[in-house]
């Protein structure tokens, strides 16, 4: 499955560009590599902060009433 593909211009730092070019680092898979990881970052912010009621009722939870099952852990 190959994804579709779109034309984009950047402005870059000048000497950064040259010194990738230089060290023959292919562009468009960096930047598209490193715009994956900041997506993937914020989607992950956004996800904790959108669920933090959630996770802090869930921990208030087992800090009153212990781990579920407890009694059956081995650890």
């Amino acid at each position: 499955m190959t994804a579709t593909r779109r034309a984009t211009s950047m402005t870059l730092d000048a000497a950064l560009l040259d010194e990738a070019r230089a060290l023959g680092i292919n562009l468009s898979r960096a930047a598209e590599e490193g715009i994956l990881a900041q997506v993937r970052a914020e989607r992950a912010r956004r996800w904790k902060e959108d669920n933090a009621a959630d996770i802090a009722a869930y921990n208030r939870w087992i800090e009153e009433n212990g781990v579920p099952l407890a009694r059956y852990r081995k650890f």
